[in-house]
């Protein structure tokens, strides 16, 4: 079958000139001044959107000590929002390119906000998953909609600077945010429920700034929402989580139950990849695949995506079960990784935005992230405290190079009209990665603990048997503090190995990620 060329893209790969759309405008080009006054609640927004997904991180054994809940539902309280993120993100993106970038942008914050007090209530982790996907509708919204409006505001060659200020922002919220949530729960008159609530101020400021700040013009044109598309894409992911998660515990990896699972996910996939060749304003226009950079762009950031989120996930569970600290150390112990995120962020912005060359820090990035996980492979509960820094400043390195340019040359490839929805499908792929990922390693991090635990207690020969009565269930989330010493030991040492396995695990997704970049053709970035 002859293979066309997509409306928005030439064929050499190079993005045609955009027609007169909301970005080109009228006027002239905004000064910098300008376009930071208008990205100021735009940045905030972002920061609050990225906080809802990392404070909770440290604070969450104690959260589902509290609310009796075990490893699955520790898994599922992450999992849930980049669910609910992952499914509407392409929506957004959809959205964006039909309606006021600006109204939509408001609107997720709102949900972001209803969700984040709700959370704050829960009585349950049941409740509390629950909380988590309204919050990740929100988060969505503000995650995609942020680099399609700034995508309409400034040009490919400008936009390497500007999309270093967002992913130091990004950055900050990233690994700052299990910082806070330490904090917080730490504080006797605050308590972990204060790590939903304080999100809600920011978003109130952010919302503020956005309506005095953010003019951007609107296009309106007739379209249909594809609703189908988006429903059977929700539920082929949430099958395809629901698997992940419970594989190897509830059930045998080959069952039944994952026959049914896996071919019921495929199936919708399928049923989802029809709709959209169908529809008249697909959610996911397949069109776009067809360009070599967005579909490498795309396949890259599904693989980043497991290894950003499961550097910020499992480093709570390795520094206060494995090592012990409180919740608020816990956050202190990753700011090597933010260091490293934010430099890598805003120095390869400022960099691209002088030279229009962006591919070397995309490959560079790749081997920084596949070294990082590598030797966060080799941890245990008493290694060096310095030789963890250091790996989780290469991780953090080449995570920033990597994130905002997947989604810049991708950008650089499509007309106007499809900004919105080119920008949303690298980040759809993104969170995608970061939620099977997540739940993924979570079971296997379950495994993986129960197994050295079972090692480590038989090493103990007839006294490893006696203590083994009084280990926490399988699948439970224990408090070291309240162990018996040998045991404590053992425990540590299982978490310790067990978080250590999941990020060699990890290395290989992030490989991949490295070799797909290697094969991504560089077209300079437009001015």
């Amino acid at each position: 079958m002859a293979m066309t060329t997509p409306s928005g893209v030439r064929g050499d790969g190079r993005a045609e000139a955009p027609e007169r759309d909301a970005r080109a405008g009228d006027g002239p080009p905004m000064t910098h001044r300008q376009i930071m006054e208008a990205l100021s609640g735009l940045l905030l927004g972002m920061f609050v959107a990225i906080l809802s997904s990392t404070i909770v991180t440290n604070a969450l054994p104690r959260i589902i000590g509290d609310l009796g809940g075990g490893q699955s539902a520790y898994t599922w309280v992450v999992t849930a929002a980049l669910l609910s993120m992952t499914a509407t993100t392409p929506l957004w993106g959809k959205l964006a390119d039909l309606f006021s970038k600006k109204l939509l942008v408001q609107i997720a914050l709102l949900i972001y906000v209803a969700g984040s007090v709700v959370a704050g209530l829960a009585q349950s982790t049941e409740m509390l998953i629950a909380c988590r996907v309204v919050q990740g509708i929100g988060v969505g919204g503000l995650t995609a909609l942020s680099q399609v409006i700034m995508a309409a505001m400034i040009s490919p060659r400008e936009r390497g600077r500007y999309s270093g200020y967002l992913g130091a922002s990004f950055a900050l919220a990233t690994v700052g945010g299990p910082l806070l949530g330490g904090i917080i729960t730490d504080t006797d008159w605050l308590g972990w429920r204060w790590c939903f609530y304080v999100g809600v101020p920011f978003a109130l400021i952010a919302l503020v700034l956005l309506q005095k700040t953010l003019k951007l013009p609107v296009v309106r044109r007739e379209v249909r929402i594809d609703w189908a598309g988006a429903v059977l894409i929700s539920a082929a992911v949430s099958l395809l989580l629901v698997w992940v998660t419970f594989a190897g515990d509830r059930y045998a990896w080959v069952s039944w139950q994952t026959y049914a699972m896996v071919g019921g996910a495929l199936a919708l996939g399928a049923g989802f990849l029809f709709a959209e060749g169908r529809a008249s304003d697909p959610i996911i226009p397949l069109r776009l695949f067809r360009n070599r950079t967005i579909a490498l762009s795309s396949a890259a950031s599904l693989f980043v995506g497991v290894a950003m989120f499961a550097g910020t996930v499992f480093f709570s569970q390795y520094f206060q079960l494995a090592r012990g600290l409180s919740p608020t150390m816990s956050g202190v112990m990753t700011i090597p990784m933010i260091a490293g995120l934010v430099l890598s962020s805003t120095l390869s912005g400022q960099i691209i935005t002088r030279t229009g060359r962006w591919k070397s820090w995309l490959v560079g990035g790749g081997a920084l992230v596949t070294a990082g996980l590598g030797l966060l492979g080799t941890i245990r509960y008493d290694t060096e405290y310095w030789q963890v820094a250091v790996a989780m400043a290469v991780l953090g390195l080449g995570l920033g190079m990597m994130m905002q340019n997947l989604v810049l040359c991708t950008q650089n490839q499509v007309s106007g009209a499809d900004l919105g929805a080119a920008s949303s499908v690298v980040v759809f792929f993104r969170s995608l990665g970061g939620a099977v990922g997540v739940s993924a390693l979570g079971a296997v991090l379950g495994t993986r603990v129960t197994h050295h635990a079972e090692n480590g207690l038989a090493e103990l020969g007839p006294e490893g048997a006696r203590l083994s009565q009084d280990a926490p269930a399988a699948g439970g989330i224990l408090d070291p503090a309240t162990l018996p010493e040998p045991l404590r030991t053992v425990m540590e040492g299982a978490y310790g190995h067990g978080v250590a396995d999941v990020f060699l695990y990890s290395a290989p997704f992030a490989l991949v990620a490295l070799v797909v970049t290697v094969f991504i053709k560089e077209v300079a970035l437009k001015r």
